[in-house]
């Protein structure tokens, strides 16, 4: 008897310690890193946000929604999906932040994100073998890194589209885009494109990120863009529109050669800028304007005037299709029921599309694990870097990062989806640039100088 009772307060007390012990070390979870263990898997999406440079709400919005509407529809493969959001604030200190954030609640990966300070948030998650999958590509890292997974070219594809669209229309090219370490590269890649249509170099015009006036860049930008520069163009420039242009003979080569055109980059800044533009076009010389998508989209379109906005025939390079395509049907259903009223989750936005096909990828790489398998961040990567390609619905080409999928970019080695979308504002909308298929720029990349 006195055994008996001896031993009954003693089991519990070792019961106890054991129950306390795993509250504390989390049983059965691989220590460093596992956000997948049991029945949730934790992720983070991370973009700026309320800060006067370039904010991205669109991106944690989409997260929050894609969440909500696979946890309504059973999870991963039965997993509950825990996203984790974090405001980067367009700050180096804000992406280490958020990367710490992301380590500290054990997430198995970091989805659909934004940010330029690629030094800043890769390499806190290198150290814990976290992988990042879909940034949304401004950074160099995002291309370097082993542990990245971009889904689409990042700035390097669009810069080089936007080059090609301009090379067969400009006689003359001004690029104006931030004075920052990611907006260097940009003269560069944008010249690629102007390079394999044997265009000159466009004029670089440097501006501050946050800056509220762009007068001097834009009178800059005008004042190179006030006289016809045919002689700009090197030797063996064309003297006629290839016939599958629609303009050929004379009239096409005289259209190129008086065309003089306008490009700025500089995300939500690039508003100010034309705005800056037009004011100073007292001679209204219209030369052609461009940008890319994400700086200007259809609602900066809607918000100008839209079939009266000044961007009515700009010219645009996406990596996507135009955002009325029917394969975004599912991602603006999902918007539709899990997002209704929350205005920052544009369907039309490219930082939204980002994510959804970044959370695309990131379900069906899970989906490709046994049941009962336990998730960890290191086992995510190994699937990433050993898989066969990864489907999105047809928005992108089959996703793929092996090592043989890898492309010959100097300076972007991880860059395995080089296509890209020419696009036109055309009675306020953004379509498919007439006579215009999308096209693959790696090949111009590959031939470019090293960027970095």
């Amino acid at each position: 008897m006195t055994s008996r009772r001896s031993s009954t307060p003693l089991s519990r007390t070792l019961l106890a310690a054991t129950m306390g012990a795993c509250l504390t070390t989390a049983c059965g979870v691989v220590p460093g890193g596992s956000g997948g263990s049991g029945d949730t898997i934790t992720v983070m999406t991370f973009a700026p946000m309320d800060t006067k440079a370039t904010n991205m709400p669109g991106m944690p919005g989409m997260a929050k929604a894609y969440e909500s509407w696979i946890n309504a529809n059973s999870g991963i493969n039965g997993r509950k999906l825990r996203v984790l959001t974090c405001n980067e604030k367009n700050t180096p200190t804000g992406a280490a932040d958020c990367a710490r954030k992301a380590i500290s609640e054990k997430a198995v990966a970091v989805v659909g994100s934004y940010s330029q300070h690629g030094r800043a948030f890769m390499a806190p998650l290198e150290a814990e073998g976290i992988p990042f999958i879909g940034g949304y590509g401004v950074s160099a890292e995002e291309f370097q890194s082993t542990l990245s997974y971009p889904v689409n070219g990042g700035q390097p594809v669009l810069l080089a589209g936007a080059g090609h669209q301009l090379g067969k229309a400009c006689a003359q090219v001004s690029l104006v885009r931030p004075d920052t370490l990611a907006g260097d590269t940009m003269p560069v890649l944008l010249n690629a494109g102007l390079k394999a249509n044997r265009m000159a170099e466009a004029s670089d015009i440097r501006a501050a990120e946050d800056s509220a006036d762009l007068t001097p860049q834009a009178r800059e930008a005008l004042n190179g863009s006030a006289a016809p520069a045919p002689s700009a163009a090197p030797s063996g420039t064309p003297t006629t529109k290839d016939p599958k242009d629609g303009k050929d003979g004379k009239d096409g080569k005289e259209a190129k050669d008086n065309k003089q055109c306008v490009t700025a980059v500089l995300g939500e800044r690039t508003e100010t800028f034309f705005d800056a533009f037009r004011r100073i076009d007292g001679q209204h010389r219209n030369p052609q304007i461009s940008s890319v998508l994400g700086s200007v989209s259809q609602a900066l379109v809607d918000r100008t005037g839209g079939k009266e906005s000044p961007f009515e025939g700009a010219y645009l390079t996406s990596w996507y299709p135009v955002s009325t395509d029917p394969l975004w049907a599912p991602m603006r259903k999902v918007i539709s029921e899990q997002a209704f009223g929350d205005d920052s989750v544009d369907p039309d936005d490219s930082g939204a599309q980002t994510t959804w096909i970044a959370y695309t990828v990131l379900n069906e790489v899970v989906k490709r694990f046994d049941g009962d398998e336990a998730i960890t961040a290191r086992k995510v990567a190994r699937a990433l870097n050993q898989s066969e390609s990864v489907p999105t619905g047809g928005l992108t080409p089959d996703l793929s990062w092996r090592y043989q999928d890898m492309r010959a970019v100097a300076g972007f080695p991880r860059l395995v989806n080089g296509r890209v979308t020419f696009q036109i504002v055309q009675s306020g909308r953004l379509v498919a640039q007439p006579g215009e298929q999308s096209q693959d720029m790696t090949p111009t990349l590959e031939s470019a100088p090293r960027s970095t």
